[in-house]
């Protein structure tokens, strides 16, 4: 199975002078889910290159086995060091696609063409897809083959309006990614702020913040597991 990974390329928090990017257990915890289960790890950003790391998932109080294990990884490490571009990537070529969080994709991979066709592309095709925390709030763009907005009568969840408060950044952020995804007409829920929450619609799947990324990348590997055995 082939997994293409995508990452924001977006490292400035707002006016704020702070910076941002991905978060990195949302990254370590499903890269690692996915090497167990045995598939090909592609990483992909919109500029390419070595994607932005916000600072503070990598402060000790957010480090986790997973994170400490990534960054002691070389093969990890180096596949970080050069994302391929979003640009040159098509969904024909993966079995299925992730997306991490962090505030970083509120800016770019929320407003990226590329990205809204890329995730339409893979889901007409039959094949599954996961966003965790804030990622799914990249879905703001895309559309069902009719027109109306994907996440429209889909059970989502994502980073809640309580947790981004929890952070103090609900000024700061383009969208609040709980509003905008009830805004599209998603069924959102959610759980107790930083609990796991992983929620299933169909080839959907979406978790709800930096706690649920292990349980969302296990939810996915056994969906595919579902989808390609029922095609045998």
């Amino acid at each position: 199975m082939k997994v293409l990974i995508v990452l924001t390329s977006h490292d400035e928090l707002g006016d704020t002078g702070r910076k941002t990017g991905f978060w990195l257990e949302e990254l370590a915890a499903p890269y690692y889910r996915f090497k167990e289960a045995g598939w090909e790890i592609t990483l992909a950003s919109p500029k390419g290159g070595r994607p932005p790391l916000d600072p503070k998932s990598n402060e000790p109080g957010f480090q986790t086995e997973q994170t400490r294990r990534f960054e002691s990884d070389a093969e990890a490490t180096a596949a970080l060091s050069r994302t391929v571009r979003l640009d040159a990537v098509s969904a024909d070529d993966f079995d299925t696609v992730f997306y991490p969080g962090g505030h970083g994709p509120l800016w770019d991979l929320a407003e990226n063409r590329r990205s809204a066709r890329l995730i339409e592309t893979t889901l007409r095709a039959g094949k599954p897809l996961a966003l965790v925390c804030h990622a799914p709030g990249v879905l703001r763009h895309t559309v069902d083959a009719d027109g109306t907005p994907l996440v429209r009568g889909k059970k989502v969840t994502g980073f809640a309006d309580s947790e981004e408060a929890g952070v103090g950044l609900t000024d700061i952020v383009p969208f609040l990614v709980e509003d905008e995804l009830k805004r599209l007409g998603g069924t959102y829920s959610k759980t107790d702020d930083w609990a796991p929450y992983v929620v299933r619609d169909g080839l959907l799947i979406t978790g709800q913040n930096p706690a649920s990324s292990a349980p969302a990348a296990d939810a996915l590997v056994a969906l595919v597991t579902e989808v390609t055995s029922a095609r045998a």
